[in-house]
């Protein structure tokens, strides 16, 4: 077993990092871990595979060969800067995943928006074609969860998985589009767009890079471009039109994931059953948490867009959803172009729900009315913003439009992840459409005006 020497740290937990824990113990490998706020379940996992904490009140306590960082770490953090000057190589699960099994057919996914998606449907797209295709990374599960049971495996990649990749070459890589995110981790646009340009920083000439049409990256790769008028193969035949694909899913992702399919095919020197294509593209739907319907009263749907915390998300959610539109905004603000989202809003928006730790900024800055919902913990303010949406909307006659969580922000000020923020999201809508069945009580909420 060659692919770690030496000591070796994991250094913060979460997901990404008990699937490292995890991917180690199966291959008998030790390692010591460090979190500075481990949750229950990481603790009880460490303990089951005798990994030992490390403290850094002090300072390192050991000299490690590799150190195995979780995407939520800066990559400039104080520790990991030490650790560096000590000799270690700082990598993350994606790069461990090739180390550890490079033989194994990669697909890269990167953008500023559209990622998850477009990873999920290629995933879709070669199961259709009889490949045992998995998918992971940034998405659910982690990488190296699926490294031994996929015949392929499709990864997102965040910029913050991207910030720690060495020598990672994925045999298709995808750039879905680029736009600004994160600035408030990376500090600048262009060391942003850096850190999402490494996906192709390894790849040689005997691979592929797949980017929108107009983007261009420098690459030693093939490079192919796609464009969302069209889902077409790489000689330009038609697979579906455009009109036949299922609301919820956009062409550009799905034009993109057919050139991924379609190259991975022809490495794995498979045939390509075009038909099939066609029929998987038809009974795709979104990705759950990303401009998902969980629930309907009358002419009212209520959309989970959780993940949405990207400009370009959201604003092809707003132009998604049927108005007029309660919208909830909140979270943690990332840094997110709020001018390209007012204009979106215009028109379509009725109300603006902000909840959470920047709810209320974003809403004054779209520029729109808006109401503050306050509660006591995550799941109380979420089912206040609910229910002010649907008071906004309208609780007699025939109510249409949306409640739409698309809400700019990050999750972590009151939520887990986007995934948990979107359960909550599902579960007040469905609670509330209950209630509007069997209106014992009349739908309230806490507000500040």
């Amino acid at each position: 077993m060659t692919f770690l020497t030496g000591p070796t740290l994991i250094y913060g937990l979460g997901r990404s990092g008990r699937g490292v824990a995890r991917f180690l113990a199966r291959e008998g490998l030790k390692a010591d871990w460090h979190d500075a706020r481990p949750q229950p379940e990481d603790l009880a996992l460490m303990a089951e595979y005798g990994f030992p904490k490390t403290d850094f009140q002090g300072g390192p306590a050991a000299t490690y060969r590799t150190v195995i960082a979780a995407p939520g770490v800066p990559i400039d953090h104080p520790d990991l800067e030490r650790l560096r000057g000590q000799g270690a190589e700082v990598i993350g699960e994606a790069e461990l995943a090739y180390l550890a099994r490079p033989n194994l057919p990669l697909i890269g996914v990167t953008g500023t928006a559209g990622k998850g998606s477009t990873t999920v449907l290629i995933a879709e797209l070669l199961r259709g074609q009889g490949v045992n295709a998995q998918e992971g990374g940034n998405i659910d599960p982690p990488l190296l969860d699926i490294v031994d049971t996929a015949q392929v495996a499709v990864v997102e990649l965040s910029s913050f998985q991207l910030e720690r990749v060495p020598t990672f070459r994925p045999a298709v890589a995808v750039v879905t589009n680029l736009n600004a995110d994160h600035l408030d981790r990376h500090g600048t646009l262009e060391a942003y767009h850096a850190a999402k340009r490494n996906i192709t920083a390894h790849q040689t000439a005997a691979d592929l890079l797949i980017l929108p049409a107009g983007l261009g990256i420098a690459t030693r790769a093939q490079v192919l471009h796609f464009t969302p008028a069209s889902l077409a193969l790489a000689n330009g035949s038609e697979v579906l039109s455009v009109s036949e694909l299922p609301v919820g899913v956009h062409p550009a992702n799905a034009a993109a994931a057919l050139l991924a399919t379609e190259a991975m095919m022809e490495r794995l020197r498979r045939p390509l059953d075009i038909s099939a294509l066609a029929e998987t593209l038809r009974q795709a739907g979104p990705v759950p948490g990303r401009f998902e319907t969980v629930a309907r009263w009358r002419g009212l749907s209520f959309v989970n867009d959780s993940i949405a915390t990207r400009t370009l998300a959201v604003q092809s959610a707003l132009e998604q959803a049927t108005p007029p539109i309660a919208w909830l905004v909140g979270g943690r603000d990332k840094g997110a172009e709020i001018e390209p989202l007012r204009q979106a809003a215009q028109g379509r928006v009725s109300r603006v729900i902000g909840f959470g730790e920047d709810g209320e900024k974003f809403a004054s800055e779209l520029g729109l009315p808006f109401l503050l919902v306050t509660g006591e913990g995550g799941g109380e303010i979420m089912g206040n913003a609910v229910r002010a949406a649907v008071g906004m909307l309208g609780l007699t006659g025939e109510p249409v439009g949306t409640v739409l969580l698309s809400p700019i922000g990050t999750s972590f000020d009151l939520y887990r992840d986007y995934a948990e923020r979107g359960r909550v999201f599902t579960q007040a809508a469905r609670e509330v459409v209950a209630q509007l069945e069997d209106p014992s009580e009349p739908v309230q909420a806490e507000v500040t005006p």
